[in-house]
């Protein structure tokens, strides 16, 4: 191979945006975590600074352009999928925020709609998580907090259980929850 062809072209380039238009779009219908989203970003940038170091002027310029257009900006919160003991540890009761647990089944309707709900509910407020536990991978975690029946929310902050409700109840309990453990007042708006 010549050395000429060896050369990154427009073609890499226009590769690196696709991929960038599609980690976008996963990450605004939220199928992918922020760390995944911030991991691969990060990667395209890495990949198209690379690139356009081998190409020659003009196109380097016009790649540069592509390459600050590329999103690292932090999403509010985060929804957390509990594995294990360890996870829930690290990522809710050491949580720097406030923690809403959903404690769900795969086969529990009730938790078809409580899951997406509390998503939906939670996703304005930037200093407050979701962690969704299956109580069927997580009998520690079941066990350690009495969850008796699904779906089961438990609010957490500091490390501390400070509220919690069992079952589907309406959205203005799941607001008023949401709301005081973003630190909101009842006047606020």
């Amino acid at each position: 191979m010549k050395p000429d062809e060896m050369l990154p072209t427009l073609r890499n380039i226009k590769s690196v945006e696709y991929i960038r238009n599609e980690v976008l779009q996963h990450q605004r219908h939220k199928n992918l975590s922020v760390s995944v989203y911030h991991s691969i970003t990060n990667c395209l940038l890495r990949m198209c600074s690379a690139l356009c170091h081998g190409l020659k002027s003009p196109a380097r310029r016009l790649a540069i352009l592509k390459v600050k257009n590329i999103s690292t900006s932090i999403v509010h919160n985060e929804t957390i999928l509990v594995k294990n003991n360890d996870e829930f540890v690290n990522k809710v009761i050491n949580n720097d925020k406030a923690v809403i647990v959903n404690f769900h089944a795969e086969w529990c309707e009730p938790c078809k709609i409580l899951t997406p709900k509390l998503k939906e509910l939670i996703e304005p407020h930037n200093n407050l998580d979701l962690a969704i536990v299956d109580v069927e991978e997580n009998a520690d975690l079941v066990h350690t907090f009495e969850v008796k029946a699904v779906p089961a929310v438990i609010a957490i902050r500091n490390g501390l259980v400070v509220d919690k409700f069992i079952g589907l109840v309406d959205t203005d309990m799941i607001n008023n929850l949401i709301d005081r453990m973003a630190g909101k007042k009842k006047g606020d708006a």
